[in-house]
């Protein structure tokens, strides 16, 4: 039994692993030029939904103004993932999402709503209420290192 739990959780690193590299490889489709962020959503072993930073549709792919911010309505990648997802006949609830970079306050809300009930990232974002907020209402939301 022992021997299992073990095989069953290193099968789990490696496929949160995994997951988080899907992730990375998305962020690269993002326009942005400071942060490119990528996240997938992942429910019983299939990619239900991704998503990357980047503005909304019918606008142009430049993120940042002329002084280098973030224009305000830039679309998260974990928001895109989730709204992607409501476009669907899939279901959030119960899923995981692996994203590149742990999620804002704003993100942190839309994860709980949705139903998702684990969140994996990469680097930490410097707003750590997001995290906060999520460990806060039981949702697991654990960084993980790159091997």
């Amino acid at each position: 039994m022992v021997f299992k739990i073990i095989m069953t959780s290193l099968k789990r690193k490696r496929y949160t692993q995994k997951y988080l590299e899907i992730a990375d490889v998305w962020s690269k489709l993002s326009y942005a030029k400071r942060k490119k962020v990528g996240c997938i959503i992942v429910k019983d072993s299939i990619i239900i939904s991704d998503g990357y930073n980047g503005t909304p549709t019918g606008f142009d792919n430049e993120c940042e103004d002329v002084l280098g911010q973030t224009k305000w309505y830039v679309i998260h990648a974990e928001a895109n993932a989730i709204l992607k997802l409501a476009r669907s006949n899939n279901s959030a609830k119960e899923s995981t999402m692996y994203i590149t970079l742990s999620p804002c306050k704003e993100c942190a809300k839309l994860i709980l709503q949705s139903g998702i009930k684990e969140v994996y990232y990469s680097e930490e974002y410097k707003d750590k209420d997001g995290i906060q907020f999520l460990n806060d209402s039981g949702l697991k939301c654990e960084r993980i290192y790159k091997e």
